[in-house]
Parts: structure tokens; C-alpha cells; sequence
């Protein structure tokens, strides 16, 4: 297959172009610098640039480009970055496909539990409501941005992604330095649930997504056995060797990063991937242990 891919230089991205290579299909990488290469195609979203010529004869589209959720403290000019990076790319990439020539059959476009909230100890599966706040608002006007590409008749998934677990960056590679010095471990009380999958299963499920016409719409990307975070912090120390019983007072966290903190270290969401296991995909790491073990090299 021909497959555009946007955020290609993102931790998915990278790992998501290579997979793709290494199974033969030919890679187009959306980027934002001058093209340099026959494999890349320029495109400004905050401009309203893309050429949709250069879209002809695409198979599929994943856009998982966006302004990193966790790079600063947030504030009103952040927030504003991060929900129109997402949306506008959104809305011009899927504006551009449905329009072009020979345009693609189905587009991957990510989203985020986020779109859940903080809900506790409630299951959550792709029927579940959108909560509330500031994230679930984002990744909902993110996935109603696609809606130009769904109403030209392209198949549209939306992967909403639990926490991404890998040595080479995200979440857990931020963690790795305290609790290597034994200074990790819970956040508060640690009893929010953190739905978790390993980057080789996301960018397998990635593929699936585009592969299995029986995919559509919301599909909760994380693997089948979510963490309290207490449990989460003491499996990694476990991992590493490390204690891991230091907790961070849920005010100490508040005060260092604000509504970030609440809304990424301290909500609860217990996700179920309930259409990715009615379609028969099969995770390849279902436990946590097993899961750091790998992604660590333990």
C-alpha cells in the first residue's frame, strides 16, 4: 500500500513508518520543512496548506500529529496550541482526502482516552460518554474534525490511546530517572487506574485498524489489563530493581504543574478494548511486568 503519515517524527510515527517499511508498503511522510525527499510531502496545517495532488493514489492516511499534551505547564495560550494543533490538522487533512482524486480508503486519525475523563473505578469501552473538562474536549472536537473525510465515504478509526509505554520516550521514559534513584512511586493515593500499551502492540493495532474494514470509529487502544498506579509504581520498581514507595503528595503535584497534573497524572480512567477484542486482535503484551520487562530490556 501507499500510506501518508503525519507525526512521523513522533515516537509513533518513527515506529509506525519503520513497521510499515519493513512490511513493504511505500511510506509518505507529511512534514512541515521545505520537502527534501521523493517520500515527503510538505504540508502547513496552522496555514491551511496541503496540496491535495500530491495525495492521488493513497491507500490510507494515519495522522497522529499534534502539540506534545505534556511539554509545559498549561496555560490559556497553551491549551489553545494544543487543541488547534490537533483540530486544524485534523479538518485539512480530512478536508484534502475527501477531495482528492483517487483518494484513500481509510484514515487512522488519532485520539486519547483523555476523551473518557476522570471516571474512577467505572469501566470504560467505546460506548462509554465523553467526560468532562478541558482534555475530553479536546479529543472530542479532534475526532469531530475528521467528519469532512467520514462523509466523502472514507472509512475513519480513531485509536484512543492509552499511555504509550517505551524506553525512548513518553510518559514512561520520564519516569525512568527517579525511580531508578529510588525515588518513585505513587502520586496521591494511587488508586487511579492507568490504562497502558506497550508502542509495538500501538503500532500493530495501528496497522490492523487500517487493514480490517470492520474498524470504524472510536477504538480504545490500550491493553487488556489497566493498573491503579500504586500497582503500577511498584511493578516498575520491581522491574528496576528499585524501591518504589515514595509518594508524591497529590498537592505537591498540583502546585508544580497545575491542571496538568489532574488531568494526566491523577485521573482514573479503567479502559476496556472492546472493539479491538471483538475483532480478533491479539495483544502481545497483555501485563504489565511482562510488558516493562520488554520495553526495558529486563
Amino acid at each position: 500500500m501507499k500510506v501518508i503519515v503525519s507525526g512521523a517524527s513522533g515516537l509513533v510515527g518513527k515506529a509506525l513508518c519503520a513497521r510499515l517499511a519493513e512490511r513493504e508498503h511505500q511510506v509518505l511522510r507529511l512534514v512541515r520543512r521545505a520537502s527534501i525527499s521523493a517520500d515527503e510531502i510538505q504540508w502547513h496545517p496552522d496555514q491551511g496548506r496541503l496540496n491535495g495532488r500530491q495525495l492521488m493514489g493513497v491507500d490510507a492516511a494515519c495522522h497522529l500529529a499534534g502539540e506534545n499534551i505534556a511539554a509545559g505547564r498549561w496555560n490559556a495560550a497553551r491549551k489553545e496550541r494544543i487543541e488547534e494543533s490537533r483540530v486544524e490538522g485534523t479538518h485539512l487533512l480530512a478536508e484534502t482526502l475527501a477531495n482528492a482524486d483517487q483518494g484513500p480508503r481509510v484514515l487512522v486519525s488519532a485520539s486519547a482516552i483523555g476523551f473518557y475523563g476522570d471516571r474512577g473505578d467505572e469501566w470504560l469501552d467505546e460506548e462509554a460518554a465523553q467526560g468532562s473538562g478541558f482534555l475530553p474536549d479536546v479529543c472530542n472536537a479532534w475526532e469531530q474534525a475528521a467528519n469532512p473525510a467520514r462523509e466523502a465515504g472514507i472509512r475513519v478509526v480513531h485509536p484512543r490511546i492509552g499511555v504509550v509505554l517505551s524506553a525512548e520516550g513518553g510518559a514512561l521514559a520520564r519516569m525512568l530517572l527517579p525511580f531508578k534513584l529510588g525515588l518513585g512511586g505513587p502520586i496521591g493515593n494511587g488508586r487511579n487506574w492507568t490504562s497502558w500499551i506497550t508502542l509495538d502492540d500501538l503500532v500493530e493495532m495501528i496497522i490492523f485498524a487500517i487493514e480490517d474494514d470492520r474498524l470504524e470509529g472510536p477504538v480504545n487502544a490500550v491493553a487488556p489489563h489497566p493498573e491503579r498506579f500504586k500497582d503500577f509504581a511498584r511493578i516498575l520498581g520491581r522491574v528496576l530493581s528499585r524501591p518504589a514507595f515514595l509518594p508524591l503528595p497529590a498537592f505537591v503535584a498540583k502546585l508544580a504543574l497545575g491542571e496538568m497534573a489532574e488531568a494526566l497524572l491523577m485521573a482514573s480512567a479503567r479502559v476496556r478494548a472492546g472493539r479491538l477484542s471483538s475483532a480478533g486482535f491479539s495483544f502481545k503484551h497483555e501485563s504489565l511486568e511482562t510488558a516493562l520487562r520488554h520495553v526495558l530490556g529486563r
